[in-house]
Formats: C-alpha cells, structure tokens, sequence
C-alpha cells in the first residue's frame, strides 16, 4: 500500500514537468502500457494475493488508475491548448529556415549533360538491359568464341542462367536497336556495364559507359569526326585538340581511338574507341553493307567526369562520401 501511495506521487510529480504531448505519450506508455506499464504489471500480481488481500488491494488499485488517468487526461487538454494557441499565433510572413536540399550525383549530372549534348546533334537516347545474352554481348559483334573477353576473368557470368551474363559494354543495345529499326538513324546509348576488374584508381568493377551509333546511306569518318569534336567542345566549354590514330576492334572496320589533350599539359590520354560498324555486324542484323555503313564510338563516363572536374580516383564516385558529393 506504501508503494501504491508513492507511485501517485510519482506520477503527479512526472507528469507536472512533462511540456510536450510527445513526452506525455511517452510517459502514458510507462505507467498504463498493456504489456510493460507500471500499472499493468501491478495488476499482474493480484491472483498471487489472499482473497482478502485481493479486495483491499484491487479496489486502491482501480481507484489509482483512475485518479491517474484523470490526472493525465487535464494534462493532455492543457498541452493541446498550449500548442493550438502556439500554431495561432504562429507568423506567416517570417522568413523560412535554410534546409539543406538533395541534389543529383556528379554522375547523373554528367549522363544529363552528355545525352543534352548529344540531343543538340540530333542523337536520340535508347536504353538497354544490364542483363545479357552471349549472343547479343558477343557473337552479333563479331567477337568470336576464343576472344579473350569471353574468360571468366573478364566477364561475370550468371551461374543460374546459362548463356547469360552482366553486360560488359553497352555496344549490345546497339544490335537490339538496329534489329528493330531500319536506317537513316542516330542514337546515344548511355548505361552501367561490369567487368571482373582489379579495383585501383583507375579500374571499378561497375561503371558507365556512352554508346554512339550513326547508320546512313553515306555515313562516314568524317561525320564522326565532326561529331565528336562538337561534343568534346561542348562537354568540356572550350576548344579541345583532339587526334584519332588506327586501332583494332572486333566490331568496327576501319577502328580507331580517340585521345584528348589534357587542358593545360602536353599530356594526351585514350578517351574513346571508335570506327566504321563492320560489314558483319551490319549482316547480322539485316542490313545489305553495300547499301547502308556508319559509324560506332563508346566512351567512360566516369573518365571524362575525371577529367572535367579533375578527380584522382574512380573509388570516389561510389565511396558514398558527403565530402566528395557535396562538392557537386
């Protein structure tokens, strides 16, 4: 009964410095709670009470939560009160706090900028699944079965689907498009690839890359040419010198790759592969090569990213660092 007695003081005195409707919810939950309040478990205890002890008990019981809920009700009324009285005279016209907003990843900015870019040139964006078939990342590219990107150790293949793996550049969307849609067409195809990659500051095992593709009657290097240079010169607001120099891939006829000269150095770096789609390539999907050719190119977004806003480290772009984010 002494317990009975101080647990009222207890909560009058709790809830007398209670000041928000939040703190009395709280406060309800620790004396009237079903499963751990105060109250609750006191009347857990009766049925171990003698029957005499059970009617003494249980009526200052019942009579206490009463008083007590009567109490915590006057004290939600008043917190209420006090808080519509507060949103009453509350001043409109004062001027609105600073909220700190959200923005879009340095590489979202940078696919935005690019697909406008490219927009500009009447290049239309087409999408493509990450998810792949061998014959749409390989074979309808001319790559052939003993091309070392096929090894385990360039590609991640899907274990419980065979024949399928994760798309290791975005060219197979190129041969999905192509297979649908007759020419004169020019379209942009940026999208996340992977490959079984060594991860240091240059390499990550996911990363993205931006397809080009333009089929003509007449399409030519020169076209390319014109192109790219237009888009170097608008992604990076200034003149780029740019060279192309011969090289080899599977699905382009003559190839070639592009370099940039790095702003304020005499430094050239590899930006691009690119080249004339192969008279296979265009066999593959329908095309007569004697009737239609055109151009390929593909690209990292990451590393133009780099370039542009001078960063060291690839890592950085998928760290989840406020510091670098922020930053963009």
């Amino acid at each position: 009964m002494r317990d009975l007695i101080s647990l009222k003081e207890e909560v009058s005195a709790d809830l007398e410095k209670t000041t928000s409707l939040a703190a009395l919810e709280s406060l309800k939950n620790k004396y009237f709670g079903r499963k751990a309040g105060i109250l609750t478990k006191l009347f857990e205890e009766l049925p171990k009470l003698s029957l005499e002890e059970k009617r003494e008990v249980g009526g200052v019981l019942n009579r206490l939560r009463g008083e007590l809920m009567i109490l915590w009700d006057q004290k939600f009324e008043l917190l209420q009160a006090e808080e519509l009285d507060r949103e009453a005279h509350f001043d409109l016209t004062l001027p609105g706090k600073k909220v700190e907003r959200g923005h879009l990843h340095i590489l979202s900015q940078v696919n935005k900028k690019i697909r406008e870019i490219f927009l500009g040139l009447n290049f239309s964006t087409v999408l493509g699944p990450e998810v792949e078939t061998e014959y749409y990342n390989f074979d309808a590219l001319n790559i052939p079965p003993n091309h070392p990107a096929r090894d385990m150790w360039d590609t991640l293949w899907l274990a419980t689907e065979p024949k399928k793996l994760l798309r290791t550049h975005t060219s197979p969307v190129q041969v999905h498009y192509m297979k649908e849609h007759e020419p004169p067409f020019a379209i942009i195809v940026p999208g996340r690839v992977f490959r079984f990659e060594a991860t240091d500051a240059t390499h990550e095992v996911n990363f993205h890359q931006f397809e080009g593709l333009m089929i003509g009657a007449d399409v030519n290097l020169a076209n390319f040419k014109f192109v790219i240079q237009q888009f170097f010169d608008k992604f990076f607001n200034k003149k780029v010198k740019m060279r192309i120099r011969p090289s080899f891939f599977p699905f382009t006829e003559p190839s070639v790759e592009i370099d940039i000269q790095l702003p304020g150095t005499e430094r050239w770096l590899e930006v691009m592969g690119a080249g004339m789609v192969h008279p296979h390539v265009l066999e593959e999907v329908g095309y007569n090569p004697n009737k239609v050719q055109g151009f390929a190119f593909g690209g990292g977004l990451e590393r133009l990213a780099m370039i542009k806003y001078n960063i060291p480290d690839i890592r950085y772009f998928y760290s989840g660092d406020l510091r670098f984010i922020k930053q963009f």
